[in-house]
């Protein structure tokens, strides 16, 4: 088996269908399976993943929402490939991107983790991973320093200019094949000698950050996080994530991270930066994007 592909689901059941015959339509030259875990989903999705038959289906249907990373190490437990792909299900697969890229695995043993370039449904790149946030970035990302021309080239940013940043330049700078810190876990190539020497994702982190965690176990072992646009899918966004949900899971997923990885010291600068970077945010969002931000970013320095 050259690859398995662990989709994790939660109320996307037209995307994941979607996802599943994109993969199946534009696949070739490799043997692959698809394990999908659904996380307790309300839309129907499990009657749905009932009716996939076939050696090529793996089906999980948790009675609970057992968060992004928990999901997908149930998947990579039963995964019998040499590759492991976590792929959101608001994805599409286009051409043979998947069997291309096994291929570029194989011929780059030093390589660890990939990921390719993804595209919005209006055909523009999105921001697809970045550097690891130390207190340089994580201050840069707090006081609006990584929307500033140029001064990202001196701070490698967390995560590079993001499409609603007045000064966004992020589709260039995504264009350009390299090395990176970490890649987004909406498409998220791995190969099997990673998780077998640092581990399965951390359960710890229940969405968001999780890959920036594995990816830094990952290249303190010496392995490779490549990000390559030669290849590129579709990807519709944020099916699964209300807004309020990924801005406080990522206050939670540094945090964490820091208490992980970092000394204790510099856990308390950190929190001390995500406290002051969410009342900037509930003064400057508030008069710019009104009160519901004031609530998100309420709730944000709650929790830093």
């Amino acid at each position: 088996m050259d690859l398995s592909i662990i989709v994790v689901n939660y109320n996307t059941k037209n995307f994941l269908l979607s996802c599943i015959k994109s993969v199946k339509k534009n696949t070739k030259g490799i043997v692959y399976e698809i394990i999908v875990i659904d996380n307790a989903s309300t839309d129907g999705s499990a009657d749905i993943l009932k009716r996939l038959k076939g050696r090529l289906f793996k089906i999980t249907i948790n009675r609970q929402n057992q968060g992004f990373a928990k999901a997908n190490n149930q998947g990579i437990k039963i995964a019998a490939g040499r590759y492991i792909l976590l792929l959101n299900p608001d994805t599409a697969i286009e051409d043979n991107v998947l069997g291309e890229m096994i291929n570029y695995m194989d011929n780059n043993p030093k390589v660890g983790i990939v990921s390719c370039a993804l595209k919005g449904n209006n055909g523009k790149i999105q921001a697809t991973g970045g550097y690891f946030p130390n207190l340089a970035r994580v201050f840069s990302w707090m006081f609006f320093l990584d929307d500033i021309p140029l001064l990202d080239r001196l701070i490698k940013p967390f995560h590079p200019m993001h499409e609603k940043s007045f000064f966004y330049r992020g589709e260039s700078f995504f264009r350009n094949a390299g090395l990176r810190d970490w890649v987004t876990g909406a498409f998220y190539l791995l190969r099997r000698p990673v998780l077998d020497e640092v581990g399965l994702l951390d359960e710890d982190y229940f969405m968001y950050t999780e890959e920036v965690d594995l990816c830094f176990r990952a290249k303190q072992k010496g392995w490779e996080v490549w990000y390559l646009p030669k290849w590129a899918i579709v990807h519709f966004g944020g099916a699964s994530s209300a807004s309020e949900f990924p801005i406080i899971s990522e206050y939670k997923g540094v945090k964490t991270f820091y208490k992980k990885h970092m000394p204790s010291w510099q856990t308390l600068v950190l929190r001390l930066l995500l406290k002051v970077g969410a009342v900037l945010r509930i003064i400057l969002f508030g008069i710019l994007k009104g009160g519901s931000y004031v609530k998100i970013y309420a709730k944000a320095f709650q929790v830093a």
